[in-house]
């Protein structure tokens, strides 16, 4: 990991010390509420529908075993629900009892929230953050977020190189840049140096693959003006091969046409993702000028250079055997009955290394009970401590919500799986049904149009049997409570919507989207299969959705097909005829909530 110098340490505890002074200020009254919104948003602080809401940037997912304890002590002191302190004409304070506090929520661009800081106790939460180099800096606001990249960067087999050392690049870079403090709209950079898209790159504003050249030259397609809500675009190529050096320079130049031409008009309007597609090879043109001006007549004062490189990439040198793990005892021989789930367990949860005497070991967040990416104070505490024992000290979150462990050897693994069991995290269904993302939505945000949590738990309530799970196989079901789509809906192989009919909240379902990973091929939005549906309906339309699936796939050998492949090798109309069908046969008009939500609150 990434150590913090003594300039990046001073750096975020004076941040931290300069947003008390502002909270103070706005407690005492000597500073408006407008004038400190901007400042509270800077640092993370969002007002949500409840209470406030506080985003944790995990730059390109690193998090180690000693931030975790901290992300557990706040958790278990701060995230505390009050219903003394709420706005009882809030018409939907009748569900509150059911919502979980007392955690953190994973996200799906490696960043964790806290739901219910009271806004008084903030200062004291970034003074913890900052004592173990962790911020909300930029993970709110119109400027360049949270760097993100894949879980693996660094361990993957399948890399071309390390994409960490300029994702902490980028971070710095990026970081209070006065030049783009105030973008058009938010902007998103994902980095990725394996042959396997796991970064979801073609989504994102900016994303960037490590590759070599024909002369074996390091370097990196750059792709812009992807983006999901209203209008979801897949990102454009504008360079194939850009010089690793000069990534600084050119995303500057990126940045630069986007902050001039970019729409401050209507913020639907406003991402890059519209000035591409509009634009097309113009946009390119523009940027290519921009970059010329920055290398020929500004000097490149961005270009990397070697020592610098070398300097940065000394942080992410891997542990020695020695620092990979603490004393681990002698595996219990598991009984009978659990030989096939660890089994599954391997083949699911378990990834190869480039070292071949290590694993990568997914940690899963998707159980019942749990909202998806959800985990208690003690739960993260747990997660600290097998980082500890097992990974040197480390964890990386997930696009799908969940933490991996990378430096697990790979004699360790029944020890592994036999602790992450006892705290519910061996569950064996990663890239399968129930591995399910999903966004907070209507539960706690004040944008959504529908709640997520009781969808998704009413999903995973159906689908507990793990013979069912592994015989359906690999599948994306994503779900976002509105159409900002912090659920990822569109990339999903099934995607659910959330959308307000007259004040009651349907859902739309898409078939046949994808982020671009092996699991699901090139990067594509999904398609809407018909009118919404109710809530008490969608769990069955799911469900129809996957009998057509077993009734259509072909088996490949000994394995039978996949999902998607089966979905894009029929076409859609079964599956859209089968969900209709469902519709109609069910009696039911709405979810019965309290099951669910009582469930959220174990």
């Amino acid at each position: 990991m990434y150590q913090y110098t003594e300039f990046d340490r001073q750096f975020i505890r004076s941040r931290a010390a300069q947003y008390r002074d502002q909270l103070e200020r706005n407690l005492a009254g000597t500073l408006g509420d407008d004038e400190f919104r901007p400042l509270r948003l800077q640092n993370g602080w969002y007002i949500q529908r409840f209470a406030p809401m506080l985003r944790v940037a995990v730059p390109y997912g690193e998090v180690s075993s000693a931030q975790l304890r901290v992300l557990a002590k706040i958790a278990r002191e701060y995230d505390r629900k009050d219903d003394n302190r709420l706005d009882k004409s809030n018409p939907g304070l009748s569900d509150l009892a059911s919502l979980p506090s007392g955690c953190a929520h994973f996200t799906t661009r490696q960043n964790l929230q806290f739901n219910w800081i009271p806004l008084e106790r903030s200062a004291e939460v970034m003074d913890l953050l900052a004592s173990v180099d962790m911020h909300g800096i930029q993970t709110s606001g119109n400027c360049i977020r949270n760097i993100t990249s894949d879980e693996r960067a660094g361990i993957a087999a399948d890399e071309i190189a390390d994409p960490r050392p300029f994702c902490e690049m980028l971070r710095q870079w990026s970081t209070l840049h006065p030049e783009f403090a105030f973008l058009p709209r938010k902007f998103k950079i994902a980095v990725t140096g394996a042959a396997e898209d796991r970064a979801a790159t073609y989504w994102h504003d900016v994303g960037l693959h490590l590759l070599r050249s024909a002369q074996g030259d390091l370097g990196f397609k750059v792709l812009v003006g992807g983006g999901m809500g209203r209008t979801p675009v897949i990102a454009s190529t504008i360079r194939e091969f850009l010089p690793w050096h000069q990534v600084l320079n050119y995303l500057e130049a990126v940045v630069r046409v986007y902050n001039r031409w970019g729409r401050r008009d209507n913020i639907y309007k406003a991402r890059i993702k519209i000035l591409v597609k509009a634009e097309g090879a113009r946009f390119t043109q523009e940027v290519e000028t921009e970059y010329e001006q920055i290398v020929q007549h500004d000097g490149a004062p961005h270009t990397i250079t070697q020592a610098e490189f070398e300097r940065i990439g000394a942080s992410f040198v891997p542990p020695t055997p020695n620092e990979a793990q603490h004393p681990v005892p002698p595996a219990r021989k598991p009984m009978a009955r659990d030989e096939v789930e660890y089994a599954r367990w391997l083949r699911q949860n378990v990834a190869p290394h480039k070292n071949p005497e290590l694993r990568a070991v997914t940690l899963s967040f998707k159980r019942l009970g749990y909202a998806p990416g959800d985990a208690s104070a003690e739960q993260l505490d747990v997660a600290a401590a097998l980082a500890q024992r097992f990974s040197a000290g480390e964890a990386r979150v997930t696009h799908d919500q969940n933490l991996v462990l990378p430096w697990v050897r790979a004699e360790h693994l029944p020890q592994l799986w036999q602790a992450a069991r006892a705290a519910g995290w061996a569950r064996s269904n990663i890239h399968l049904l129930t591995d399910m993302i999903a966004c907070p939505g209507g539960d706690f945000c004040a944008l959504a149009n529908a709640r997520s949590l009781p969808i998704a738990q009413a999903i995973t309530e159906r689908y507990q049997d793990m013979d069912d799970l592994h015989d359906l196989g690999e599948i994306d079901l994503h779900i976002s409570g509105c159409i900002n789509s912090c659920g990822h809906h569109h990339s999903g192989h099934i995607g659910i919507l959330g959308v307000d009919k007259d004040g009651q909240e349907w859902y739309q379902i898409t078939l046949g989207g994808s982020d671009g990973s092996a699991l699901s091929g090139s990067a594509e939005a999904g398609k809407v299969i018909g009118p919404s549906f109710a809530a008490g309906e969608v769990v069955d339309a799911i469900e129809a959705l996957l009998a057509t699936y077993r009734e259509q796939r072909s088996n490949v050998g000994a394995r039978s097909e996949r999902f998607i492949d089966t979905l894009r090798r029929v076409g859609v109309a079964p599956f859209k005829a089968a969900a209709n069908r469902a519709r109609l046969s069910t009696g039911r008009t709405a979810l019965s909530a309290a099951p669910e939500t009582e469930a959220l609150a174990a």
